[in-house]
């Protein structure tokens, strides 16, 4: 049992750095592209969870559980994936806007009020909205909360993931290998 939780751990923490180096490498390369803004392509990050949750859940279930995997177990490697994968991702953020570009707050904040000049707001209106979007421009604030977003979604992509990754093995073969141990 010992060696399965540990190998639960490791699967998750393995595929979550994985998870984490693609999300952070698809961000730097969209910045560099000047496509940061762009929500179409911020998207893709989704896609990029799912692939590796799929290809996690379906390496654990292979290689440490017979190529049987219960509903609870791949939601649990998943969303471990999801944590370590968030985790790494959100430590990226923080260090991108406070060191890689400092002045990236500033540029969201350019096209927040853009957005909210094209909606048609008032000046007073505009102004309170960004005010308020400035109080939680906060880089470790911004950080924590890209962590709580992509581990929310994260989750909801692991629960339906889950449901098609499991595979239950025959009742009485587990049953069999339990009395030999």
């Amino acid at each position: 049992m010992e060696e399965k939780s540990t190998s639960f751990f490791k699967q998750g923490l393995i595929y979550g750095i994985i998870l984490g180096l693609l999300l952070v490498t698809y961000s730097f390369i969209l910045y560099i592209l000047d496509l940061s803004f762009n929500n179409y392509l911020v998207n893709v990050s989704y896609l990029i969870m799912i692939a590796i949750i799929i290809f996690g859940t379906i390496s654990y279930r292979n290689k440490f559980l017979n190529g049987n995997i219960s509903y609870g177990q791949a939601l649990g490697v998943a969303t471990l994936i999801i944590v370590f994968g968030a985790l790494f991702s959100s430590i990226y953020n923080y260090i991108f806007v406070t060191v890689i570009d400092p002045e990236h707050i500033d540029k969201i904040l350019a096209a927040s009020e853009e957005q909210l000049l094209q909606q048609g707001m008032s000046d007073d209106q505009i102004e309170m909205g960004l005010s308020i979007q400035r109080k939680m421009m906060q880089p470790l604030i911004m950080s924590i909360l890209a962590f709580f977003i992509n581990v929310f979604f994260g989750f909801i992509l692991s629960l339906i993931t889950s449901a098609f990754l499991k595979k239950e093995g025959d009742p009485y073969q587990a049953a069999m290998k339990d009395l030999e141990e």
